[in-house]
């Protein structure tokens, strides 16, 4: 069965085109079917944390891991120019979709296709931004958080939204096994932000 977390979508394309605003700040974007998404509007969750973010200070690189078509990396960009942005997923679509919305815009941001953080050994970042993909299941979102410590640089922050009652409670209690510490940044209509500081300790 494919899903949004696919390398290679195979099901026909089809593109919504649509602007969509978020804190007066209004772009615009082409969605596409076979990545996570697929829309004419932001969906709840990830509007919820592109709204909440605000940068941890410990660095000027942000990496937003399994990035559908660009969204949480180009409100980021354009909220915060100074930032440098890297947005990685592992469905080739997905990637080619969030280059195109880049452009769109006239946003500078690095993209790369990634299977979570294979291609960014040795690479540090201030925070690392997520809405991830739970069905994908278990196994592969412990090692999102559990390796997220080791891109972060000392005081960034790995930021996860979730449902809480739909696979969010469980990341909640890895991250903070991971981090040693966890807060709820928001809730809303059943959606958590939660936010990890790395605080560069074994």
């Amino acid at each position: 069965m494919e899903h949004y977390y696919s390398e290679k979508p195979r099901s026909e394309i089809v593109e919504h085109k649509f602007r969509y605003e978020i804190k007066g700040i209004e772009l615009e974007f082409i969605s596409v079917s076979g990545v996570f998404g697929f829309s004419q509007k932001i969906d709840k969750a990830t509007r919820l944390l592109i709204e909440n973010y605000r940068p941890s200070g410990a660095g000027n690189f942000v990496l937003d891991m399994g990035c559908g078509f660009g969204p949480v990396s180009l409100y980021i960009k354009s909220r915060y120019p100074h930032l440098q942005v890297t947005a990685v997923d592992i469905n080739e679509r997905a990637v080619l979709y969030t280059e195109k919305n880049a452009q769109l815009n006239n946003l500078g941001i690095e993209v790369m296709k990634s299977d979570l953080y294979s291609q960014l050994e040795g690479r540090l970042f201030g925070d690392i931004l997520s809405n991830p993909p739970i069905a994908a299941g278990k196994s592969l979102n412990t090692r999102l958080i559990h390796d997220a410590k080791n891109h972060l640089l000392k005081n960034g922050a790995l930021w996860l939204v979730a449902y809480h009652n739909k696979g969010g409670e469980t990341l909640k209690r890895i991250m903070n096994e991971t981090f040693g510490n966890v807060e709820d940044i928001v809730k809303k209509g059943g959606i958590r932000v939660y936010r990890s500081v790395w605080e560069g300790s074994e």
